[in-house]
């Protein structure tokens, strides 16, 4: 049985599950504590900016916690972009069905676009949007100019994927003679202004948002720097971002052989997708500046960790799918003298190749997904459900780091003491005015609260590492530890403090 709604069914069903199953980390709940705990929209907005990422998902959480407050609200919002993707990718892909079931069930769709509730999936859902209505161009652009605005303020990544695809449309219209005509002919007098202003206008807003504040020390997660040199290691490290977003392997940065060896890999897909492409320019002019518009990115600023460098796979991907729009051209043939027993030659090879690129997702996407449903991403789910059923979520609660705690103050609905702000908060914002603090300055700070306290009362201190330091004026009395979870920085340890 060949019917695309048994993956799209499959999908819906496993996916409800391990988005309940999943214990969300501080990159999930920080957004939402964002929006839930921003005073004004002034506030929101001017919060925003040390984020490093566009308005959309903001605004979305916005509208969603009016409707519930309650995170999982959330997941299950996230849950649907993920499955709508599905189902477009399913419905109207050009491809076969064996190969949707593989990228369907593959790394980024069915666990890094799933499980976890960020921005990211939002890249997925307008870029395969894009594809599927990308004929009502012949009439208006109106419908895509709206995506790609969509799509520029979903995250950095998707401003550039955004970018690639407003300048491929950009070249068809300016080279494609006879497309030019046909759109001209067929559409509303200024459509194509329209078009142009809602691009622009929505890449304008997406810039802005990105661009961090002055006393914002991360710089929106980009601290690093510009690289503005040639560093040979760095540059195989960049396309070895390549290869982990086809094949899922990153290289060891520290060794040249692994280095080489990727590189030389990514190159061989790299040319052999483009000579796939090579009769339809349209496609091939996505591919191309799609991956070096990312790639220059990856070099200059940021390497990036999976849901970063995906977007070369989504490129990828949309590429092959905007060729069926096509009919083969033999422009670039005659232009580089290419013998068309090569061209036969490469999609036969192309075919294998990625038939091997979605078997590796698929294994990568069933595998991250199972550990995902055994070993939770991070102890906060677990904790805060102790605290809940042990009465503990009323007490004065001192957490550090704060960083680390947006999953539990998400969870228990509360703020807590931050010693690295010296008051009460929620979310993270990594600006002039919070500090790094070590153990013995957090309990200086606890002895300073027990002070001045109007009532004798102990305090709960969260810590996301276990505690190595003792005071004499403190009585310290371990409570519980949470140590299952992927994540090394968000397990947790519970202890009472009291006066000694």
């Amino acid at each position: 049985m060949h019917s695309p709604w048994v993956i799209i069914t499959i999908f819906s069903v496993l996916g409800l599950i391990g988005i309940l199953n999943h214990s969300m980390w501080r990159d999930e709940l920080n957004p939402w504590l964002i929006v839930r705990d921003s005073k004004s929209f002034e506030d929101l907005i001017a919060n925003i900016h040390y984020e490093g990422h566009p308005v959309l998902w903001y605004f979305s959480l916005a509208i969603l916690r009016k409707i519930v407050d309650n995170p999982i609200i959330m997941q299950i919002f996230h849950l649907l972009i993920t499955v709508t993707s599905v189902a477009l990718f399913c419905l109207y892909s050009p491809f076969n069905y064996k190969q949707k079931f593989l990228f369907s069930f593959g790394f980024f769709p069915f666990s890094e676009y799933l499980l976890i509730s960020r921005n990211y999936a939002f890249s997925m859902l307008f870029i395969f949007t894009f594809c599927t209505i990308f004929n009502s161009r012949k009439k208006t652009y109106a419908y895509l100019a709206i995506l790609l605005g969509l799509l520029a303020n979903s995250s950095a990544y998707g401003l550039l994927v955004s970018f690639s695809l407003a300048l491929t449309l950009l070249a068809e219209f300016c080279f494609d003679r006879e497309h030019c005509q046909q759109y001209i002919s067929q559409s509303q007098k200024y459509d194509l202004y329209l078009s142009l202003v809602i691009i622009i206008f929505s890449f304008l807003i997406s810039v802005y948002i990105l661009t961090p504040p002055i006393d914002s020390y991360l710089h929106g997660g980009l601290n690093n720097g510009w690289i503005v040199q040639l560093d040979i290691r760095h540059l195989l490290r960049s396309i070895g971002r390549i290869f982990g977003s086809y094949l899922l392997i990153i290289p060891a940065h520290k060794k040249w052989i692994d280095l080489i060896i990727c590189a030389v890999i990514t190159l061989f897909i790299l040319v052999l997708t483009s000579l796939k492409l090579f009769r339809k320019p349209v496609p091939l002019f996505l591919y191309i500046v799609g991956n070096c518009v990312i790639f220059t990115f990856t070099y200059l600023r940021f390497l990036g960790v999976p849901r970063h460098f995906g977007h070369f796979y989504l490129v990828f991907i949309a590429a092959l799918w905007l060729a069926s729009y096509y009919q083969e051209s033999p422009v670039l043939l005659n232009k580089f003298s290419i013998y068309p027993n090569s061209v036969r030659f490469v999609h036969t090879w192309h075919h294998l190749v990625f038939m091997l690129i979605l078997y590796i997702q698929f294994a990568g996407g069933i595998s991250s997904f199972s550990r995902d449903l055994i070993v939770p991403l991070s102890a906060s789910r677990e904790t805060s459900q102790y605290i809940q059923k042990s009465g503990l979520s009323h007490e004065l609660i001192v957490a550090s780091r704060d960083a680390n705690m947006a999953p539990l103050s998400g969870y228990l609905h509360r703020k807590f003491y931050y010693p690295e702000l010296k008051q009460m908060g929620s979310f993270t914002l990594f600006k002039k005015g919070r500090t790094d603090v070590k153990q013995d300055e957090i309990l200086s700070q606890i002895n300073y609260l027990l002070k001045n306290q109007d009532e004798q009362k102990k305090i709960l201190l969260i810590l996301n590492k276990k505690l190595n330091v003792e005071r004499n004026d403190l009585k310290i009395v371990p409570i519980k530890d949470f140590k299952r979870s992927w994540l090394n920085d968000e397990r947790y340890y519970l202890y009472w403090v009291d006066k000694a």
